[in-house]
């Protein structure tokens, strides 16, 4: 059995989170500049056995896709030619970075550290990744 990647893309920084190998714990990964993404997907799947990705979909209250939800379309599109044998599956990412941000100040984290967007968009990945297995074992 394969890790699950979960993608929370952003224009400038993109928060990424996994699975165990047996697809039990989602922990976030790494936040990586969004311009050498690929390349830290083609070097992390080199190295790991990876058996879905999933990425964040950015959406409105009322389910429409939001302003920045064709940039993300646009990154499957590269993803795909790159990953052709990878699949990758949307979901629904509304409140994730509230959410983390909530996650921190009840974790204790320090507003310092809490400033520091690569963690918002670390702990919204593992958000997602968390949601999306929650959904798989109802």
């Amino acid at each position: 059995m394969g890790r699950i990647l979960a993608i929370d893309y952003g224009l400038k920084r993109t928060g990424l989170a996994v699975t165990d190998p047996l697809q039990i714990i989602a922990t976030g990964l790494e936040t990586v500049e969004t311009s050498s993404l690929i390349n830290f997907l083609k070097n992390y799947f080199l190295k790991e056995v990876v058996e879905e990705t999933i990425i964040g979909m950015p959406k409105k209250l009322n389910n429409q896709d939001s302003d920045t939800a064709a940039s993300v379309k646009k990154f499957i599109l590269i993803f795909n030619k790159n990953f052709p044998a990878m699949k990758i599956s949307e979901v629904d990412e509304r409140f994730t970075s509230s959410i983390a941000q909530q996650t921190m100040i009840a974790g204790g984290m320090k507003k310092k550290d809490r400033q520091v967007k690569g963690n918002i968009d670390r702990i919204s990945a593992t958000i997602i990744l968390q949601s999306y297995m929650q959904s798989r074992n109802i």
